[in-house]
């Protein structure tokens, strides 16, 4: 066990790096769904436009459950750079 804490604290300067690939690999993916979600609801006004405040109160929601997912990546690169 005395090894594994020895090694850890060899890598102290690393943690920038560290933050930096969590946030960046973790706003890759909610950047791809918010792009694919506003998308496909211009396709559906442009379809249906009597439907707009439904597709825009849904757009909404879901691009906030995308970007939740970015926020937990920013806590844990928060959490990586400074604990």
């Amino acid at each position: 066990m005395e090894e594994i804490i020895t090694k850890i604290t060899e890598f102290k300067g690393l943690e920038p790096i560290g933050a930096a690939i969590a946030i960046g690999l973790g706003a890759i993916g909610p950047a791809l769904g918010i792009g694919l979600l506003a998308s496909k609801a211009m396709e559906a006004l442009g379809r249906n436009p009597e439907a707009a405040d439904a597709i825009r109160q849904n757009m909404i929601l879901a691009i906030a459950f995308a970007e939740a997912i970015a926020i937990y990546a920013l806590v844990v690169a928060v959490i990586i750079l400074f604990v």
